[in-house]
Order: C-alpha cells, then structure tokens, then sequence
C-alpha cells in the first residue's frame, strides 16, 4: 500500500539544564502551556493531522477492522447482567440493554417486589464523547444515591445525590471530586475528597444534605504533596478510614461512622518505607502490612491501642500475602504463591490455620467478588483464566462447597478445548526466572513459524493477572500464541519482585521483557520479527525503552497512552502525579543521580537513529496521567529520526482521557483497530 508523506512536526529550540547537563527538547511547544486547557491552534493542528494521517493508514484496513470488530462483538452477551447481591433489604445487580454502551444499576427488594431503576448510565451518557461512573454508594438506610461522573476523560468527577424514593435529584452538586463515597452510620451526609488545582486528593471533607456544599467540613488536609487521600469504610461499617500515603508510605485514621466530627484515631504514623492498611473486628484491628517483610504480615491490635501490634500471621517465604477481609464469623486472607491467587478462610478461635480453595488449573485468576454485609456466610467469588471464561462461584464457608452461579456466556461459541495454557518460567539475563503465561491454539507447531503477542507492564508493583479475553479469540483464531511476562517492577511473585524493577534496577523491567521474548524464540514458540508486542501507560514506557535497545526482535508494537517523556515529566512538580510518582521513579529535580538513571532510559531521550518496527502509538487529549504530550512528542521525534520506512501511526482521542473511548462497542472497535494493525504487520491471513 502507497500512503501520502506522515506529518512532520515542527522543531523549535529550546533547552534547559539540570545539574550541569543541558537537554535539548525541540518538540517542547507541543506541550500547550494552557494545560489542562488544550486551546493552542498550532498544537491541535498537529494532533489532527496525525489523526487524519492515522485514517488514512488505516482505511484500506477498515474491511479487516470491522470483520475483528464484528467477531469481538459477537463473543459479548449484549444484554449481559451481573448475578444479584444481597445488601441489607435489598438485592442488587447491574444489567445492559441490547446494543448499549453502558449499563443500568437496579435493585429489588429481598421480600419481593418489583425492580427499582437505580441509575441509568446511558441517559446520563447521551450527548457526551466520553462518560464513565466513578463512586456510587447508596445510603445505609437505602433512600439515598450518591454517585460521580465524569464526562471528559479528564477524571474530575461531579457528584451528585438521588432521593430512591422519589426518584428525584438533590438539589446539591459537587464538582471536582477525585475520591470514593462513604456515608455516615445516620445517613445525614457523606465523606469525600476534592482535587486541588494540581488534580491531586489532599483532603478528605464532609457534606451534611441539604447544605450547600462550599460549606463542606474539611476534616483532614494532607501537607505533603507527594501523598494521596482516600476515604473508605470497615467491614462492619462501624468505621470511616481515612487513609494516605504515596507509593511506599501509608498511615490511616479512624473516624466512628456515627462520629465523624470526632477525633481521629492514628492507628500508626507514617514510617517511610512501611506501607500498612486496616480492617475491624468487633473491638480489634487487623492491620496488614510490610513492616518487617516485602511478602507481607497480619498483626492485630486493640482500637484502644492502636499502636501495640502483636503478630497473628507470620511473613512466608512463598506465600504474598495481599490482603486481608474480616467478617462477623471469619476473616479473609488473600495473597500469591509462586504467582497464582489464593484464597484463605480463616477462623477467629483459630487464625493461623487458614482453609485455602483449591482452583484446578496451572495458571488462572481469582479473587473475592461483591461481599458487602458483614455477616456474610457465603462468599461471593471470581474466577477465570486464560481459556476459562469468567465464572462467578458461590463459596459456603461452613461446608467448602463451591457453587456456580454463572459462566461467561459468549454467543458465537466458544470451545475451551481447542486452546491450551501454560506456566512458563524463563531465564533473564541476571538468572532470574521469569514467570511467563501463555495460552495457544491446540494445535500450536512449536517451530519458531507462528506468530507472538507478548504483553507487560511492570510498573508500580501492579501484576497482569492470566485472565480470559474474548478479543483476544480473534488472534488465536489466526494462529498466535497469547504470552504475558510477568516482569519485575510488578509485583506478581511478591513486593520483593516490584521492589527489584523500580528506581536504580528499573532497568530489570526492560531486560526481563526481552529476554523473555529471546526465551520464547529459543523455545520455538516464535520468531525474532513475529512478535507484536503492546502495553499501556507505564507498559507503554516498556515499549518504548525495548524498540530503543532491541527493535530487531519486534513486527509490531502497540504502545496505549504511552509514559515516555519521563525526565521532562518528573522534572515538571506542577504536572498532577509528579511529586507523589518520585517514589517509583526518583526525583531528578534534588537527585543528579535519579536524573542521569532516568535520563539513561527515559524511552523520548533515547530515540536514535535506526531502523524502528511498525508503530502504533495512542493518546487522550484530556488525559491527567499520561499528557497527551508525551505520545505526540515521542511520536515526532520517531518521525525525524529513525532510519526506516515503516509505518508509524498516532491517534489522539481528542475527547477521552487515559482509558481511551468509554462505551464498551466504541473501546472494542478501537482493540480491533490494533488488532488489524498487527496482522497487517505481521502479514497475516486476514
């Protein structure tokens, strides 16, 4: 295919200097200097531009694109429902419409009665590019709604208050909100949190109904700007916690849920470097943390004494403990062995003598579902994996009885049996093993002759768990083979592992992501060049450090909203997630070390010339994570300086932010866009 000359960006000098070294950024003016307010002409010229570029490429491909989308749509239950819960009087549950792009919220009263709509997201999409719901709490005594939205992708929600039994709104509104919803015990107001000017929670406040809310109670501010306030409840919702901290710090306070004027209770003051997070039970707290161990430990304490823990659950060598849930009759630890989710039913008369459930498959996903009263015998749960569609169980914890109350239904078909899944390991480059999983085509010829789809992340100690995918069918059913690298900087074989990826040894992340490729290859599961590889965000940083060292391995790379520009990011503090992401990545700003690291990696800083695989980078104009800046900038300085003639492609949503397009069919057809980009790339059959 014969396309038109891509866009150039235009080069402007400009330059600064930090700790003696000077760093030229001639693509610096794409960064409109009204931000978050994108008004600069020169700028969204250039962003339509590639998107017009981007359309252009894309066109003859878009028989392809369809032909994805429509088997992508054709694997979802398009009226699909959640299996109902049940919270107090009521049974609750979520439901789509035939052909809807957003789901409704009902209940139903326990004793009988008719269904009560709750919500209804798509009336409240209609008209805007971009809608997602944020907190949604009702009240204790079920009359009342409070839920947020947002309807830029710019993530500063509006809350707003529905009487259910009336089914009128409140006349109070509170925009910029960035936080969950706790009511209190009287249901007389609710807790949340505003986001300051830099789009950062440092304030957990109370809103009495029927008040206006620039009269809100500020109950707690946070000083440090490197720390995020959260709201949230206990178990037994006799607590409102209010909790922050940053990437390796935490400290919580509690407030009675029938108090909140209160003063707080400190359970522990921050401690650099000691992360912790609590539950209740009766007069006790359960306190989950790493003070003594990256795999975690469960120590309680008395409310009246917060400070005097005493270890229930020692840290294990093998077992990463993730979290803990109490309930009136048992508590709930979840965690990892050797990176696979387990669950542990624990008995108060015995703690330490956990009941585990047995899931059957070599690798898999699972964790607690929707559990929302306290005294709850029966454990609502989740699980799948990579060829095990999504399947919602039933736990009785008195009998270890497992009940299934609903399979992923995927209309067109679907037969587990012709697919196959594996638990690899694989050796990188320091002799660390690297856990890989990968599900396949039955009849997958391990001669290096099919194609790959490698996926990673590792980043701020987040695991990619081996969880099913209906889009990912359309691949497999064109002969790939699906793989995702555990890799260091998340925290898949413990805290340990993230700990070993992030700061001075970020640098493992990127190896280990080769080298697990470069393991696949050996093993004859691809071949160097038929790998398309993806990732997202702090993934799509991933992307763009291993086109830089190693693109001879790639045919193809899908880098989503892509964290590449991160010297200039991490120098900027006015940027909304700057002070509170140093922990992960260093401060440059105080730290010439941090900066020559990050400067060593930084995927925008490093672009060189040579020949780059095919690229298709993405963005969100309004997105607060990842500015829209850093794809266009990196994806400019592609354009100038490599070496080849493959396509590059860049696609900013001009009306989303981090996650891309919000309505389920509009953020698929974007997935078979990047889909079609591969096989093409790849020169697969159609």
């Amino acid at each position: 295919m014969t396309f038109p000359a891509p866009p150039r960006a235009a080069t402007r000098p400009h330059s600064y200097t930090r700790h003696g070294i000077t760093i030229d950024d001639p693509w610096a003016w794409l960064k409109d200097p009204n931000y978050p307010d994108v008004t600069d002409k020169e700028v969204l010229a250039y962003l339509e531009e590639e998107n017009a570029y981007f359309e252009t490429v894309m066109a003859p491909l878009k028989p392809l694109t369809d032909r994805i989308n429509a088997e992508m749509r054709g694997r979802i239950k398009e009226d699909e429902a959640t299996v109902p819960q049940k919270d107090g009087d009521w049974l609750y549950w979520t439901a789509f419409d035939m052909g809807g792009q957003y789901r409704k919220w009902w209940r139903k009263p326990v004793a009988g009665g008719p269904d009560e709509l709750l919500l209804d997201e798509p009336a409240l999409a209609e008209g805007h590019e971009y809608f997602r719901l944020g907190a949604f709490a009702v009240s204790n005594d079920g009359t009342k709604l409070a839920y947020a939205i947002d309807d830029s992708g710019a993530e500063r929600f509006e809350i707003r208050v529905k009487d259910l039994t009336t089914g009128e709104h409140l006349p109070e509104v509170i925009p910029g909100m960035l936080s969950d919803i706790v009511w209190t015990a009287d249901d007389s107001g609710f807790l949340y949190g505003l986001a300051n000017k830099e789009w950062r929670t440092d304030n957990a406040r109370f809103h009495r109904l029927g008040t206006d809310p620039a009269g809100d109670v500020e109950l707690y501010h946070e000083d440090d700007e490197g720390y995020r306030v959260a709201v949230s409840e206990t178990s037994d919702r006799k607590w409102i916690m209010i909790a922050t901290g940053d990437h390796v710090t935490s400290e919580v306070r509690l407030l009675p849920a029938n108090d909140p004027f209160a003063t707080p209770i400190m359970v522990a003051p921050r401690l650099s470097g000691r992360e912790y997070d609590v539950d209740t039970h009766g007069d006790t707290l359960f306190i989950h943390t790493n003070d003594t161990d990256p795999m975690w430990r469960l120590a309680t304490a008395p409310i009246a004494a917060p400070g005097e823990w005493t270890e229930l659950i020692a840290p294990s060598p093998n077992f990463y403990m993730t979290g803990v849930e109490c309930y009136r009759d048992f508590f709930v630890v979840e965690g990892r062995e050797d990176g696979l989710d387990q669950i542990a039913i624990h008995r108060y008369d015995a703690p330490r003598e956990g009941r585990r459930i047995a899931f059957p498959e070599p690798s898999y996903t699972a964790g607690l579902g929707d559990n929302p009263e306290y005294d709850q015998r029966v454990l609502r749960l989740g699980y799948e994996s990579m060829v095990t569609p999504g399947t919602v169980y039933d736990y009785d914890t008195a009998t270890g009885a497992l009940t299934v109350l609903k399979v992923q239904e995927i209309p067109s078909g679907y037969d587990a049996g012709g697919y196959r899944t594996e638990r690899l390991k694989i050796v990188a480059r320091d002799g660390t093993m690297v856990p890989v999983s990968i599900v396949y085509p039955a009849d997958f010829p391990k001669d290096g002759s099919r194609p790959l789809y490698l996926y990673g992340y590792g980043a701020y100690g987040h695991a990619i768990p081996p969880g099913f995918s209906t889009g990912r069918l359309s691949l497999l059913d064109r002969g790939f083979a699906y793989a995702i690298a555990h890799i260091r900087g998340g925290d898949d074989l413990g805290q340990q592992w993230y700990f070993d990826g992030k700061l001075e040894k970020r640098a493992n992340t990127f190896n280990d992501f080769v080298d697990v490729a470069k393991g696949l290859i050996a093993q004859g599961w691809t071949s160097a060049g038929k790998i398309a590889i993806a990732g997202r965000s702090a993934g799509g940083e991933l992307m763009g450090a291993v086109v830089n060292s190693d693109p001879e391995l790639w045919g193809a790379v899908i880098a989503d909203v892509p964290f590449v520009d991160v010297l200039n990011t991490m120098l900027d503090e006015t940027l909304p997630l700057t002070p509170g992401e140093w922990p992960e990545w260093g401060n440059p700003i105080t730290d010439k070390a941090a900066f020559e690291l990050i400067r060593g990696y930084s995927p925008y800083d490093n672009v060189k010339p040579q020949a780059y695989p095919p690229l298709f980078i993405s963005g969100g104009l309004n997105d607060p994570r990842v500015t829209y800046w850093e794809p266009a900038k990196w994806g400019a300085k592609l354009r100038a300086t490599k070496t080849d003639d493959n396509v590059l492609l860049l696609k900013t949503n001009m009306g989303a932010g981090h996650g891309g397009k919000s309505g389920r069919f509009d953020s698929l057809y974007e997935a078979a866009e990047e889909h079609a980009f591969v096989l093409w790339q790849l020169g697969v059959e159609r």
